[in-house]
């Protein structure tokens, strides 16, 4: 028995560790995505005073929708849903909650805490506040986006078909309600016998 769980806790780990080192590669990606187009849409501006708001939101969108494709297509290829618009909505918030983890960082460290250079402010929003934000996007992938809702899936089918699983166990009695058919007698054979002539 325990080598059993022993084995059982040690692919729980590997998959774990597996799917950090997917959903890392794949976080990546989509940083490299939203540098290469904020600055490239920097260096072709339009003339619109909050053109740099504008270029570093489409730049978050897309490196956000990269990421929702490599995670699902990849990091949690096994647990993607049938539900796919719901599914990108909820990938969409738990990104936007990360983010908000990092700008949290970033707005205690500077004006909380009064360290105001450059290189505190890289290390709080860049350092720490990417760190973090990074955990709290990947346990929302994991836990609630792409979370296991097998027992909810069969639980739902048994509501549906109107199925119980549960079971009753036989209360002391119940068998001796229904009474046993009478036993055919024998001796009604031995009378519509004829007897043998006598010798």
């Amino acid at each position: 028995m325990s080598d059993t769980v022993t084995v059982s806790g040690a692919t729980r780990i590997g998959e774990l560790i597996g799917q950090l080192v997917k959903f890392a590669a794949v976080g990546g990606v989509g940083f490299v995505v939203d540098i290469a187009v904020f600055n490239l849409m920097l260096l072709h501006p339009a003339p619109l005073a909050a053109w740099p708001m504008i270029a570093k939101t489409a730049s978050t969108a897309l490196a956000i929708a990269v990421n929702w494709i490599g995670n699902r297509m990849w990091t949690f290829r096994d647990r993607r849903r049938t539900d796919t618009a719901r599914e990108a909505v909820e990938f969409l918030v738990a990104s936007l909650i990360g983010s908000g983890v990092s700008l949290l960082c970033l707005a205690v460290s500077h004006y909380v805490l009064g360290l105001t250079s450059t290189f505190d402010d890289n290390v709080s929003a860049n350092v720490i506040g990417l760190l973090l934000g990074s955990a709290v996007r990947f346990a929302a992938y994991r836990w609630w986006v792409f979370g296991d809702r097998s027992s909810t899936a069969v639980r739902g089918s048994d509501a549906v078909t109107g199925r119980s699983t549960s079971t009753e166990a036989p209360t002391p009695g119940s068998f001796s309600m229904r009474a046993a058919p009478p036993a055919r007698s024998a001796s009604l054979a031995t009378i519509a016998r004829p007897s043998p002539p006598p010798e």
